[in-house]
């Protein structure tokens, strides 16, 4: 356990930013840390609107599988809440953040369990891989500004993973049993944009 901290500390070491970065890369990675995420909801917000009735399972599927994710995450933080860099301290600290547990990251576990859900699915492999790509530099940033371990982005990984597993191997009949309740919503609250065609039935 002592190596792997060990292990852990130095990689981030190795990857956390300067005392002083240079600006154009300090905004480089404050942009990848906290809006790349934005990519996920709004990708899962755009595809159900246009994707119609018949894509919408993997979409739901993806959502859940998220939402189990951060509640997960949120039960490994207070299980075993593992201190961020800077409150050791250790590094150089390049973006405020609150004291809250490091292990394992949010962000990554966010897009990760909404990426690795869709991969489950032959239509939307596309948009997993490319949603699992887009957790790579989010993962970079948080570490190079001094907010997370790279251990951090291995747990998120595993929790992500485990989760969309849990979603499309274990737990079908949720989606299957929320679909047409939020199909029958959505109809009612968007039915005049559907008439006009301007999102998908």
């Amino acid at each position: 356990m002592m190596m792997l901290d060990d292990f852990n500390r130095s990689l981030f070491l190795l990857i956390n930013g300067p005392a002083e970065p240079g600006a154009a890369m300090l905004l480089l990675a404050r942009g990848c840390a906290a809006l790349l995420v934005l990519a996920v909801p709004l990708y899962l917000t755009l595809a159900w609107l246009r994707g119609g009735e018949g894509r919408r399972g993997p979409l739901l599927e993806a959502a859940l599988a998220c939402a189990l994710g951060f509640a997960v995450s949120a039960a490994l933080g207070a299980l075993w809440p593992h201190p961020r860099p800077f409150m050791l301290p250790l590094g150089h600290a390049l973006m405020p953040h609150a004291a809250t547990p490091s292990f394992p990251s949010n962000h990554l576990t966010g897009i990760w369990s909404v990426a690795f859900s869709l991969l489950w699915h032959r239509k939307q492999r596309s948009a997993g891989f490319w949603l699992a790509l887009l957790g790579l530099p989010v993962a970079w940033a948080r570490i190079y500004l001094g907010i997370h371990f790279p251990l951090d982005m291995v747990g998120a990984a595993l929790v992500a993973a485990a989760c969309a597993a849990v979603l499309h191997l274990v737990l079908p009949g949720l989606v299957s049993l929320l679909l047409p309740m939020l199909n029958a919503v959505y109809r009612r609250i968007f039915a005049p944009l559907i008439r006009r065609g301007w999102v998908a039935w």
